[in-house]
């Protein structure tokens, strides 16, 4: 009954995720505008330069400018330049689940037919051979060990099983955890279909914390017979003398801790804590330091450990394995109820506050664009790394960069609570928003690609094409903000064209536009020639894999502070 029952909530919450899912649906020629100005001006039928827009006589700043940049272009390009980035059909055993059939077709859901492959599932209890049920055995038994399957051989009963083939090999091959459980299910429904039927086994209770489990139980292609089997939960309760239905105890996984505990204070048993960089996670996410933590180790064996700690020590502890899971009794505030406070702060000052009640989107756009950039700043005032993805200098830059990041994050907060005031949408929509968009624009993560990411550059032509379906543009010019900075917004289309397959540019090509540029005479220098002379640079700062923005901020602070040194002489 147990076993039916969460079947059938696993149906419905299949059901509900595929109805969420369903609803939701130059060469740029070397730049020739620069050539084009030059033959306007000075080819067949150009007319006569007037006097007064020629450079006067003894006004040497432009020549002097133009002699900068060709000594800098007569150096090889981009020669100092640093890169941005680089889851039997016979008798079913004595409570067994099998799942329900909401269609009225007269078979559990899932099964095509009759004749539909059958995965048994079993659990192998949480330590030794000794915890196994005798009911278990009589199921392996009951199947030839050429359709034996266990999840991993290191687990303390796997002989139960032997000989059985194990899974060990995915664990080794996936880049990510939830492709080792696709992995799982779909030999095993391979396997299934070439023998019929198989058996897979599983540590401790199918029913508990299994993901490989619960995917076969989504899976169409097989029917799925689980049986159970006592988990590390039940020794978990004997050992930490709790009731865990009288203390209320939450299971959630140590992999996804911060997501799964936020919003509860305990107390929680937390599963999958496999390694020193989970229990590291899970101390990051606990809102104190001070929280005290049980560590449940190898329980039902001879090396087993219960020892109580504290979330700071947690890393520390490196005895860690698949045999490891944690405790925790309560927290003095649940995880993640910072931002909770932080929206209430919000909400409080737009009710009571003048200046917040009287703020509209469109007035607080100053006030956005002015913490971004002093973002940007605290950016660039952060310690260089000693070397790439080194540690960094010791320095004051980042509770900087902490506090503006804090600000921004206040205009956020505040846009969404103006948003939610007329009904539009709340904070929780932003993030969920944000996190299907950024899940659907990169398949080589969360795709059925995953783990064959190419390089950056076809990541990027594949981003813009995603981008293109979603909005629906017909053109990859289009969505380029015109508030942008004018260099961001240079570089932005010439990606953009880049991205389309518009703009098959080579660097030297870029260098060429520059010095074409320079070439024109002084007397046909104005904004047009100056335009252009600024996109062939920013064309040449792409290739060189530079942020002409940062660049010329850089450039200017040197400036700044060389001027104001000589203002001191």
């Amino acid at each position: 009954m147990a076993g039916s029952v969460r079947a059938a909530a696993h149906r419905r919450r299949v059901a509900a995720r595929r109805g969420a899912a369903a609803g939701a649906v130059r060469r740029r020629r070397c730049h020739r505008r620069v050539c084009a100005v030059g033959a306007r001006r000075g080819g067949r039928g150009s007319h006569r330069t007037p006097a007064s827009a020629r450079e006067p006589a003894g006004a040497p700043g432009a020549a002097l400018a133009i002699g900068c940049l060709r000594s800098v272009l007569g150096t090889p390009p981009c020669a100092a330049a640093q890169p941005l980035g680089s889851r039997r059909g016979g008798h079913r055993g004595a409570g067994a689940s099998r799942r329900p059939d909401p269609a009225g077709s007269g078979f559990p859901a899932g099964r095509m037919n009759s004749e539909s492959p059958l995965v048994t599932v079993v659990g192998l209890g949480p330590a030794g051979a000794d915890l196994v049920t005798g009911g278990t055995r009589a199921l392996i038994e009951a199947v030839p060990p050429p359709a034996r399957f266990v999840r991993t051989l290191r687990h303390p009963s796997a002989g139960v099983v032997a000989p059985a083939k194990g899974c060990d090999d995915l664990y080794r091959s996936a880049r990510r955890i939830e492709k080792v459980y696709e992995a799982i299910v779909e030999r095993l429904v391979a396997e299934a279909r070439r023998h019929g039927a198989v058996l897979y086994a599983v540590p401790g209770s199918p029913a508990v914390a299994e993901r490989s489990v619960e995917m076969l139980l989504g899976d169409g292609r097989v029917r799925v017979e689980v049986h159970p089997a006592l988990s590390f939960a039940d020794l978990a309760w004997s050992r930490l003398g709790i009731d865990p239905l009288a203390s209320g105890v939450r299971i959630v996984d140590g992999q996804r801790f911060a997501g799964e505990a936020a919003g509860e204070r305990g107390p929680l048993l937390v599963a999958q804590c496999d390694s020193v960089e989970t229990l590291a996670a899970v101390a990051l996410a606990l809102p104190a330091p001070s929280t005290e933590v049980w560590i449940l180790h190898h329980l039902g064996l001879e090396s087993e450990r219960v020892e109580r700690t504290r979330a700071a020590d947690l890393a520390r502890w490196e005895a860690v394995d698949h045999l490891t899971s944690l405790y925790i009794p309560e927290m003095a505030e649940a995880p993640a109820a910072e931002l909770v406070r932080f929206g209430e702060l919000v909400a409080t000052l737009r009710a009571e506050c003048p200046w917040d009640r009287s703020q509209t989107h469109r007035s607080l756009r100053r006030h956005l664009l002015e913490e971004v950039y002093e973002v940007l700043e605290a950016i660039d005032g952060l310690p260089e790394p000693a070397a790439p993805g080194g540690a960094t200098a010791a320095g004051e830059g980042y509770e900087h960069l902490e506090e503006e990041l804090g600000d921004l994050l206040f205009h956020v907060f505040f846009h969404a609570t103006l948003a939610a005031e007329q009904g539009q949408f709340t904070i929780g929509d932003v993030v969920r928003q944000v996190d299907v968009k950024l899940r659907r624009r990169h398949p080589h993560v969360f795709g059925p690609a995953a783990g064959g990411a190419g390089d950056e550059e076809s990541l990027d032509a594949g981003w813009e094409q995603i981008k293109r379906a979603e909005k629906g543009r017909a053109s990859a010019m289009d969505g380029i903000p015109e508030a942008l900075p004018a260099l961001l917004g240079a570089l932005k289309v010439q990606k953009r064209a880049e991205a389309a397959g518009l703009d098959r540019s080579s660097e030297a090509d870029a260098l060429e536009s520059l010095r074409a540029a320079l070439d024109v005479p002084a007397v046909r220098r104005d904004e047009e020639w100056l335009g252009s002379l600024l996109f062939a640079a920013v064309e040449m700062a792409r290739h060189c894999s530079l942020d002409p923005e940062s660049a010329l901020r850089a450039a200017s602070k040197e400036a700044r502070e060389e001027f104001r040194r000589a203002e001191e002489i």
